[in-house]
């Protein structure tokens, strides 16, 4: 089964052709990354404008990239939450005329889900991919780490599954963001920390673990406790303004700031999976979500875990359309979220 996915929920515009939810044959990405980095963040108006421009010719790239025409093509899947309202409008829209003109099934994908889903496709004749040799299999254990998401889920099937626990504030990619921008990094602030940690020590600043029940996370306090601290450094206190910070912090100041943060925030997440771990005994643990790529989340994890933990190829775990194409092919086998054309509905709030 041929399935087409379409993602638009954020600053990636993701079109991928995906067979039996296995076999990535394509996979187009356009982002509007370097457009947001002035701004330190995502600018929901200018993200959408940019899915409106590029869209069609990703679409038409991912079909030309698997050498296929319509024809081929057995259904459509699309994010349809959760999002930015602009950005999901737009690949909703799109995907709904295509099945009504083209004559395809639909099928609205959770993009949180999605992101769990890319750890399935184990296959492609795609270049420079480092995929999975095998499946996941069920029951699993998921760790959904990114710029919005941090949650914890226990997967019984695709579509049978507890979500364990999330955050109560900032996700942990979110939180990297704003660490990143008070210490004048810049955006994204995932790979900026990362690399500015390589010459930090991340054991000088002893920062705290926020305490939370058993699977939820918190990192509101830890971001504040960065700004404190950074204030603190260049002999200021809490009345100076954060924006102004970063000005006044050294090199090394900056590179010890990240690696503290950086160990501590990956450490609140990896504690939790390993509680969860140890309780429900899953065959598989997958990470998915950009955090995923992240190279300090993965000696954690490894230096932790008894088995092995499944990661995808980075590119995949970034907002793509092969996540949301494999995780449409299971709805359509299963019989799951098949969606009317002519009266689907974004959900930007969407959850598990």
């Amino acid at each position: 089964m041929n399935v087409l996915g379409i993602e638009s929920s954020c600053d990636e515009t993701g079109a991928s052709v995906v067979v039996d939810g296995q076999t990535m044959l394509s996979n187009v990405v356009a982002s509007s990354l370097e457009l947001h980095r002035f701004y330190g963040g995502v600018v929901p108006e200018i993200a959408a404008r940019i899915h409106i421009h590029s869209i069609i010719p990703v679409i038409e790239e991912a079909l030309q990239i698997a050498k296929m025409t319509w024809q081929d093509i057995d259904a459509i899947a699309v994010t349809y939450g959760a999002g930015l309202g602009g950005c999901l409008l737009v690949g909703v829209m799109t995907a709904r005329t295509l099945a009504i003109t083209k004559n395809k099934p639909l099928y609205a994908v959770n993009h949180v889900a999605g992101h769990v889903c890319a750890n399935f496709i184990t296959n492609t004749n795609l270049t420079d991919y480092n995929l999975p040799k095998n499946q996941p299999q069920f029951p699993l254990l998921a760790l959904i780490v990114s710029g919005g998401h941090s949650q914890l889920v226990y997967y019984k099937n695709h579509f049978n599954y507890h979500l364990l626990g999330q955050t109560r504030d900032d996700a942990i990619g979110e939180a990297f963001d704003k660490v990143a921008k008070i210490i004048g990094l810049p955006y994204p602030g995932g790979p900026s920390i990362a690399k500015a940690a390589l010459k930090g020590d991340q054991n000088l600043y002893k920062f705290t673990k926020a305490r939370m029940p058993k699977y939820d996370f918190s990192f509101s306090g830890l971001k504040t406790a960065v700004l404190r601290l950074s204030q603190e450094l260049i002999g200021e206190d809490h009345r100076f303004p954060s924006y102004m910070v970063s000005e006044r912090l050294n090199l090394t100041q900056k590179a010890n700031i990240a690696a503290s943060f950086q160990r501590i925030s990956i450490e609140t997440v990896v504690d939790k999976a390993l509680i969860a771990y140890q309780e429900f005994t899953p065959k598989s643990f997958v990470i998915a979500g950009g955090v995923a790529s992240s190279q300090e989340l993965r000696k954690q994890v490894s230096n932790r875990f008894p088995i092995e933990v499944l990661y995808t190829d980075p590119k995949l775990c970034t907002d793509n359309g092969a996540m949301i194409a494999s995780l449409g092919y299971y709805q359509a086998k299963f019989n799951f979220g098949i969606a009317d054309p002519y009266s689907l509905a974004i959900n930007p709030s969407l959850s598990m």
